[in-house]
């Protein structure tokens, strides 16, 4: 069997309903202000930016999102005992709701169904801190320590856990076949796992709408959807 690692980027839930960020019609092209929402900095200091924030976790569509084909088809794969390893950079959960094991994924970015205390990193449940917010609480803080509290995603600013990338620097490099899906391959250093794995000898497929950085050192370029285009790549590999 071949062992097949994937890098999923954004465009990979955009047929459940997330929009992208940086593609043609993504949040950040649309309204480049809302990039500073995810920015540590910027949340930290300003209690109107984590209130516009609140807003947009308590009437955005992540948490109710479902999977769609592509994730299924990921989980399908790996149901009939195929080797698999997701790399995502996604914060929604939707791969381990589309049945994939809970140890295959890799969540580089985080979660953004859990949150975090900044003060005491005390974690809890997301729908928990969004029930505070629909009862009048704009800027719910620790219930442990007061301080404040943020999803449990990276944001910018902020460092991926070095063991987290570190796991994903090994299946790069072990891998035969790696696929990025959905992904700008603008953000680093997860965009760089599709060099490193092209680099140890992995067939590279990237999968995305929009050219990327590493177009040139792929081995396969597809641009028809990711929901039709997955599913017959994963197919080769059964």
């Amino acid at each position: 069997m071949t062992m097949v690692a994937i890098l999923s980027g954004a465009g990979i839930s955009t047929d459940s309903g997330i929009p992208d960020y940086r593609g043609p019609d993504g949040v950040w092209t649309r309204d480049p202000e809302a990039e500073k929402l995810a920015t540590y900095e910027h949340y930290m200091k300003d209690p109107a930016i984590r209130r516009r924030a609140w807003r947009v976790r308590l009437e955005g569509p992540v948490l109710r999102a479902e999977p769609n084909a592509a994730h299924r088809a990921i989980a399908a794969f790996e149901r009939t005992g195929n080797p698999v390893r997701v790399i995502t950079q996604n914060v929604d959960g939707l791969h381990q709701i589309a049945g994939l094991s809970e140890r295959k994924v890799l969540e580089l970015h985080g979660s953004a169904r859990s949150v975090v205390c900044t003060g005491c990193h005390a974690r809890s449940s997301m729908s928990d801190a969004l029930d505070r917010v629909r009862a009048g609480e704009d800027d719910p803080g620790c219930l442990s320590c007061g301080a404040v509290l943020k999803s449990a995603t990276v944001m910018f600013g902020q460092r991926l856990d070095p063991v987290v990338l570190g796991e994903a620097m090994s299946i790069a490099k072990a891998t035969e076949v790696f696929i990025a899906v959905g992904t700008s391959l603008q953000v680093q250093p997860a965009a760089s796992l599709a060099g490193i794995a092209a680099e140890h000898g992995a067939r590279l497929i990237i999968v995305n709408a929009q050219p990327t950085p590493y177009d040139a050192v792929a081995d396969e370029l597809v641009r028809e959807p990711i929901g039709t285009a997955l599913p017959k790549i994963l197919g080769r590999y059964a």
